[in-house]
């Protein structure tokens, strides 16, 4: 995600979208052409293109509607998606991350779906923190793509060579089973957390904090990550401890991102560690990783005295411009399209989810699918089994640090974090930097 600049305004943010015309003052003529054609306008990232483009044949072959779609890397989409929104580009849909959602709709670039019960009342199979993560002020503002969670997963074989025959359900007896294997010369440091300051640093920390019984921010907006007891301070001190103390996390771990966590997992460096489930399959497969069919899911283990299961779960979506929802004709089209895609198909079948799922690995917000026999099939393949997985994402939250401030604020939160692990900064001190940070940008934003 780009940073948002500094300093930030509720003005600033709305007079960069009032300076291009109003998305509501009518179509172009490239609207009116789509319009007359019966073109819905899709504009996505460059993930799952083919299976994208298979589900649009089948949504054209059902619908007789046809689809435009563009699509752009991942690091230049958010750029393309806002300059063709600012610019008043004939969008009909596009894939929205659930970071970007407060800044897009204090710019007037999504539509909510409250009023349309046939998006709605796919809320009823819904992962809650999906349909969470697609709220903002009380109204929703899509259909999930996909949806995904941090896992906690372990080694079998390095737990077998150890004599560990019991899973560790909370993080001080991880220290232990750590310190067990660490002591036996299996592996150097047991415990891998990925603590590189890029854009997944957010989503670790999250997850652990939420496990350790803490929050970022609470119900009402307020920063309480400095908060001793229902902060983010225990899960620090415990990733400080897991450096410095227990030596079970190596020093390195501030220098490793997502990418070289999930190789050194694969490669059977880590008995433990924390991991977007998606990333199973590939912890999996023999032509990926040497530990392939070693590699399991347990549930997040508790922290602390008021330790939780949580983890974290964020979601990518279908989100409506406001400009489509506006025309009754356009409107109408993208409906169908969002419920075709990211819920039931004409047949019934939550047949975009699954394609996802099996073909590429991409776990859905959608519940049902569980009891889809290939489904079922791919967890055994891939994981031993999804019962775990299941479990977890009804335990997944959403990020509660979402807010039109969040690109500006994570700078100054993955700096935080960096410097307990390097031990420039005490738990304390570093969070309540943080959460410092939090209320300068909250009361900015006016």
């Amino acid at each position: 995600m780009q940073p948002i600049a500094s300093p930030l305004t509720r003005r600033r943010l709305l007079a960069g979208a009032a300076g291009a015309p109003a998305l509501l003052a009518g179509l172009s003529g490239g609207d009116a052409a789509a319009q007359s054609g019966g073109t819905v306008n899709f504009i996505g990232w460059s993930a799952a293109v083919d299976q994208v483009r298979a589900q649009i044949s089948a949504f054209e072959r059902a619908t007789n509607v046809r689809v435009n779609y563009e699509n752009f890397p991942w690091a230049q989409f958010r750029t393309a998606l806002v300059t063709r929104l600012v610019g008043n580009a004939p969008i009909d849909v596009s894939w929205i991350s659930d970071a970007w959602l407060p800044e897009f709709v204090e710019a007037g670039w999504l539509a909510d779906i409250n009023d349309i019960p046939q998006l709605m009342r796919y809320n009823a199979d819904a992962a809650d923190y999906c349909t969470q993560s697609m709220v903002y002020r009380g109204k929703q503002y899509g259909l999930a793509y996909y949806g995904d969670h941090m896992s906690f997963m372990y080694n079998t074989e390095l737990l077998e060579r150890a004599g560990i025959t019991t899973l560790p359900t909370t993080w001080e007896e991880v220290v232990q089973q750590s310190l067990r294997i660490k002591q036996q010369g299996i592996v150097e440091f047991p415990l891998l957390l990925s603590l590189a300051a890029d854009t997944w640093l957010i989503e670790f920390v999250s997850a652990l904090t939420y496990a350790f019984g803490g929050r970022m921010v609470d119900d009402a907006g307020n920063a309480v990550m400095a908060d001793a007891n229902r902060g983010a301070v225990r899960a620090a001190r415990f990733i400080r401890e897991a450096i410095a103390t227990h030596r079970i996390l190596s020093p390195g771990a501030v220098e490793t991102g997502e990418i070289n966590g999930l190789r050194a997992m694969g490669s059977g460096q880590h008995a433990f560690a924390i991991v977007p489930t998606y990333r199973i399959r590939a912890l999996n497969d023999p032509s990926q990783a040497s530990a392939a069919g070693k590699i399991r899911i347990a549930l997040m283990p508790k922290g602390g005295p008021d330790g939780t299961n949580n983890t974290l779960g964020w979601i990518r979506f279908y989100g409506m411009t406001p400009a489509a929802k506006a025309d009754r004709a356009r409107r109408e089209r993208a409906v169908r399209f969002m419920e075709f895609f990211g819920g039931r198909d004409t047949g019934g079948n939550y047949s975009m989810q699954k394609l996802l799922l099996t073909d590429v690995g991409l776990p859905s917000c959608a519940l049902p699918v569980n009891q889809d026999a290939d489904v079922t099939a791919f967890w055994n393949r891939w994981a031993g089994g999804g019962a775990v997985i299941a479990q977890q994402a009804m335990l997944a939250k959403k990020k509660d640090t979402i807010a039109p401030w969040f690109g500006e604020w994570v700078e100054t939160s993955n700096q935080a974090w960096q410097a307990v692990c390097l031990g420039r900064a005490e738990p304390e001190a570093a969070m309540r930097t943080a959460a410092a940070k939090w209320t300068e940008l909250r009361r900015a934003f006016r």
